[in-house]
Parts: C-alpha cells; structure tokens; sequence
C-alpha cells in the first residue's frame, strides 16, 4: 500500500486539491450570490475536469446497463435452450408412439386377413451369430404360448417358437440353416421348400422345368401344419439351372428385415 502511494502520490495530491477546490467552490457559491475572481478560475479550471468525471459516469453507466442487460439475455437464452431440449424430448417420443401405433395397425390388419387368434409380442433380444439365427420374444407360457408356434410379422413370416419360458420365448427365424417351410411360388404355384442360409433363403426342389422368375413372391404353402397358407417368406432374387440337374438353383431375399423387427404375432389358434 505505501509502494502505491509512494509511486503516485502526485496523482492523489492532484485529486486532492482540485477535490478540495470543488468543494470551496461550491460552499461559495452557496453563500454568495456574486462570482468571484477565485470562482471564475476554479470553474474555468475544473470545467474540463468535471466534464471527464461525467463522461466517465456516463461510460461506466452503460458499460454496467450492458451487463446487466447479456446477463439477463444470457439467462432468457439458457432457459429457452432448456424448453427446446424438452420439446424436442416431447416431440421425439410422440414420433416414436406414432411409429409404434402403425407399426402395429400393420400388424393387425394382417393378422385380421388370417383369420386366426394371434398375441402381440414384443422383440426384447436376438442371437444373428453364425451359430443360429434366433430373437427372443416378451411372451411365454403364462401367456398361454407353447413351442411350435408360428411367429408372423405384417411384412411376412418370422420363424416358430422352439424354446419357452414363463415371460419369454425363443423363435427360430426362417433364415436359420436348421429352418425349412413349405413354400410355393406365388405366380406359377411351384411348390418347394424354402431354408435358411443365414442371411436369404435357399429354394430347395424346385423341378428343373418349372416356372420360376427374379421378382417373383413366395408363400408358404399351408403344408406341414405350422404357418398357414399364403404367407409371404421372400421374393426370388435369382435363378440358375444346371445342364443335367434335376432342380433349379434359387435364391431369395426375405420379406422382413430381421435387424429392424420390434413387434410380432403369435399365431395360437386354428382358423376361426
């Protein structure tokens, strides 16, 4: 502190005096109604003076309302940047109930055209190793499920129960390598049996002459007793036919997308 005084100690005089003089000043000018020689002066002297400290008001003035004023923007700009975050929450999980409503309104007009009792389940896991081609749906035998159950989606057919529990249960998809459907091409009626090859379909027994085109739709035949007739399984993708083999070599894609299923149906009953 005496370091500071010591090295401006002639500002703080100066400060001091014309302080000092400004208040004579104004005691004067209180009690007298004439201006003095003395007067003229300091007024001619602190005019300037004066005029600093009030632009220097005026400046801190602003400069102050200015915070104030970023301070509160600021404030309004983190509370508005709040609601949108919680709009945009609110707007996101609207989105997705309506995707799951119609996702499920699908699901059921296909259900109402089999004609059969059907549960609605959820997709809560999936297994696509090399090994198996499996999900894991939210239903089980205290829902009245058993193995064996064809397991449907609007797109198509998903695969049949093999493994059960209380509130959960196994389906094996069609494009598992141990799954086989009876199937038959929609346009021309060949029959065959569709197998999995992990990611497509393998069309077995197809005759060598028969009918069967890229684009083309196939459907379950209703043979064997698990999924009812008529449901889509995939569209051929391709066609070869050897010089001397007895069948045609046929690729399929499926119809459903397995790593996009969320919901399913689980066909429980016969035809009503």
């Amino acid at each position: 502190m005496r370091e500071l005084l010591r090295r401006y100690r002639f500002v703080f005089l100066a400060a001091a005096l014309m302080l000092a003089t400004v208040a004579l000043y104004s005691y004067n000018l209180r009690q007298k109604t004439a201006t003095t020689f003395f007067e003229r002066a300091v007024l001619t002297v602190s005019a300037p003076f004066l005029s600093g400290v009030d632009g220097l008001v005026d400046y801190v003035s602003d400069i102050w309302g200015d915070y104030i004023w970023l301070v509160d923007a600021r404030r309004r700009s983190l509370e508005l940047e709040e609601q949108n975050v919680k709009l945009q929450a609110q707007l996101q999980e609207v989105q997705e109930v309506s995707l799951q409503n119609d996702r499920l309104r699908k699901l059921l007009a296909f259900v109402d055209d089999l004609d059969r009792p059907a549960l609605p389940a959820q997709v809560v896991g999936e297994d696509a190793s090399n090994w198996a081609r499996t999900i894991i749906i939210d239903k089980g035998t205290q829902a009245g499920l058993r193995t064996g159950f064809p397991v449907v989606a609007a797109q198509g057919v998903v695969g049949r129960i093999i493994k059960i529990a209380p509130n959960s249960s196994r389906v094996l998809l069609v494009t598992d390598a141990s799954s086989a459907v009876a199937a038959l091409i929609q346009r021309t009626r060949t029959r065959s049996v569709a197998r999995g090859r992990g990611d497509d379909l393998s069309i077995e027994y197809a005759l060598r002459d028969a009918d069967i085109q890229t684009g083309d739709l196939l459907v379950t035949s209703g043979m064997g007793g698990v999924f009812p007739k008529g449901l889509p399984l995939g569209v051929i993708e391709s066609v070869e036919k050897d010089q001397f083999g007895l069948f045609q070599q046929v690729k399929a894609t499926p119809t459903i997308d397995f790593s996009l299923l969320e919901e399913v149906m689980v066909i429980v009953g016969e035809d009503r």
